[in-house]
């Protein structure tokens, strides 16, 4: 089980990094090439998704990435419409920084049987949108307003209300393209007061920052829009053989 994987490696204290693709900025025919790349690479997950996704072919391009990756394969939907069977788990998203039912809750009936069809593991996931410097995609397409970024205790409330009630990982995120990670402190009372794994995803672009939001309390960091425009930077984040 994909859940119980990430949960005893991150309570072991490992320390864990994904790669994002958004299937509307990674052309279907470079598909195969960067899969295979991202084999060699050090990240430990691939998730798949993004705020619009008109792809046409959503369904065979996970095909696709499925087939070559010898990483896990995650979804990271959108919407209802991002679903295939061709993965080997879904970031069932709630969106509760936000007040859009939508996102509470309509998106996931609309979707139920469909998840329920494809067989594939249900990871339920607390999903934070966290303020940036810009209006990103994220933040625009969610139709709600981002925790402000000077309200670590107002993030760490909700991050806990989410696990409360069930949810077993909570994400941070200040949105695909943000030029501004989320804040240290935010990270650190969230994870200080959860005891789910904590993804942290929006502006990390190099490997300080990405050691900087493990050190700060992120178990799984997630890079994005800096390997879509240059696939070789992937092999620029490393790993730690040890943790402190």
């Amino acid at each position: 089980m994909l859940k119980s994987n990430i949960h005893e490696r991150v309570f072991a204290g490992e320390k864990l990094w994904a790669v994002l693709i958004d299937p509307d900025k990674l052309p279907y025919e470079e598909v195969e090439d960067f899969i295979l790349m991202i084999n060699k690479s050090s990240c430990d997950f691939i998730l798949v998704g993004g705020s619009l996704i008109n792809h046409f072919k959503f369904n065979a391009y996970l095909k696709k990435i499925h087939e070559f990756s010898t990483k896990k394969v995650i979804l990271f939907p959108g919407d209802n419409q991002q679903l295939s069977m061709h993965a080997d788990g879904l970031l069932l998203l709630t969106l509760i920084s936000g007040r859009n039912p939508d996102l509470l809750i309509g998106q996931h009936v609309k979707s139920a049987f469909k998840i329920k069809e494809t067989g594939i593991e249900v990871l339920p996931c607390g999903y934070l949108l966290i303020e940036s410097e810009e209006l990103t995609s994220a933040i625009y397409m969610s139709g709600s307003l981002p925790i402000p970024r000077n309200k670590s205790d107002l993030a760490a409330a909700t991050a806990l209300a989410g696990v409360q009630l069930g949810l077993q990982f909570i994400y941070l995120d200040t949105g695909s393209g943000s030029k501004l990670t989320v804040e240290n402190k935010i990270i650190q009372e969230v994870k200080n007061n959860i005891n789910v794994p904590l993804f942290v995803g929006g502006g990390i672009n190099n490997q300080h920052q990405l050691e900087n939001a493990w050190k700060a309390g992120a178990d799984i960091a997630v890079v994005g829009s800096c390997i879509e425009k240059d696939f070789k930077k992937m092999f620029d984040f490393k790993k730690l053989s040890s943790w402190n």
